[in-house]
């Protein structure tokens, strides 16, 4: 298959999130990084675009010329991702969507419900792909989930538990410090801190391994550090369209605590328990059995699981290997849609913009509970009620 042409705005020199991209991008040899906008400072991102192996004419110092230059081209990119700050996401997808381009958007997809509404519209009025990076569901273990429980394997769900807690924000005296301060805060943040950062992850990976949407939800707020003015910590009860009932637990100042993403799910026949610290691991427990330790990358698991294993049984996966299942997913949705051909099913898993304005109003409905002493709120899209 020939490769596929790949840009990306953001991510450029000293980012946390570039890398992982890159790195995720380039592993089954699908995507060549052909072309991007990768630093605010347009000389630097040029310089570092062109270190990185880009032609000068395709390293290019802001988005607005990266999409003139590659709407101009009949080698245009096929795939772009947006990994810039958060209140440049909406924009920046919007135009290369209207402009005939797919695109991977970091999450929050939007920072508001209507520009998340927008987005989903234009990407079904294109035709265009518009995925939302919550990269963890790329774990090998973490679709071997979903497949076990889609084909019945622990019953009818009831309770699904997860966390996305760490401690990496608990010292009151980073309380000025720029890379901390602006997540607290609602003029750069907006309505809220780390549910939106690190919460809806976790609440995505809910829905994404129970095939489960949020209805209805319960948030208890707090700013434990008095300086911030959004939350810190919160404790989220919820409700699926399933049946099933959620608890969610996110926090920034849980010290001890690493990345701390991971979920049980409990159905009528067994529980299953995932973290993302250990991602080898999926822990099986069927109904009066036994306790089973599945690992990624053995034999006779699902499709799923299977096509996004790449190393021998016990070395371990880790995050940019995650990434990397969500191009390839990308990939055969892209090599499908340009063959007139179905894709894979079982590549047939990224997330898109709908599960970004589905996160997007579980974070307005958060906001919306916390204030209101945990009242109980809908937490559905409009357009998906």
């Amino acid at each position: 298959m020939t490769k596929l042409k790949w840009g990306m705005i953001g991510g450029g020199e000293g980012s946390q999130i570039g890398p992982a991209h890159r790195l995720g991008s380039s592993v089954d040899g699908l995507f060549e990084f052909t072309a991007g906008a990768l630093d605010h400072r347009p000389e630097e991102g040029r310089e570092y675009g062109q270190r990185l192996g880009l032609a000068a004419d395709r390293s290019y110092g802001d988005w607005r010329e990266m999409l003139a230059g590659e709407t101009a081209r009949e080698d245009r990119v096929d795939l772009v991702t947006v990994a810039t700050p958060n209140s440049t996401h909406f924009e920046i997808t919007k135009a290369f969507l209207e402009n005939g381009f797919h695109v991977l958007c970091e999450k929050p997809m939007t920072m508001t419900l209507e520009e998340g509404v927008e987005i989903v519209k234009i990407s079904e009025a294109t035709g265009k792909i518009c995925a939302v990076n919550y990269g963890y569901s790329g774990y090998s273990l973490v679709r071997h989930m979903k497949a076990m429980i889609a084909r019945g394997d622990i019953g009818k769900v009831r309770l699904v538990n997860a966390e996305f807690a760490h401690g990496h924000h608990a010292d009151a005296a980073d309380a000025d410090n720029p890379r901390v301060r602006w997540r607290y805060d609602p003029a750069q943040a907006g309505v809220s801190a780390q549910f939106a950062d690190c919460g809806i992850h976790a609440m995505h990976m809910a829905s994404f391994v129970t095939g489960q949407e949020l209805t209805n939800l319960s948030a208890d707020c707090v700013s434990c550090i008095d300086s911030r003015v959004l939350e810190d910590d919160a404790m989220v009860s919820f409700r699926m369209d399933g049946g099933a009932v959620g608890r969610l637990w996110t926090s920034s100042i849980a010290i001890g605590r690493q990345h701390g993403l991971g979920i049980q799910v409990f159905g009528e026949t067994g529980g299953l328990r995932w973290s993302q610290e250990q991602p080898n691991q999926l822990y099986y427990m069927p109904l009066n059995e036994r306790l089973q330790v599945i690992e990624r990358g053995e034999a006779n698991l699902s499709p799923e699981a299977d096509r996004t294993s790449r190393v021998t049984i016990g070395h371990a996966e880790g995050m940019p290997l995650a990434f990397a299942n969500i191009y390839t997913d990308l990939a055969e949705a892209i090599s499908a849609q340009k063959a007139g051909r179905p894709m894979d099913p079982a590549a047939d898993l990224y997330p898109r913009a709908a599960d970004g304005l589905r996160s997007m109003a579980a974070v307005f409905a958060v906001a919306e509970s916390g204030k209101a002493d945990g009242a109980w709120v809908d937490a559905r899209p409009e357009m998906f009620k």
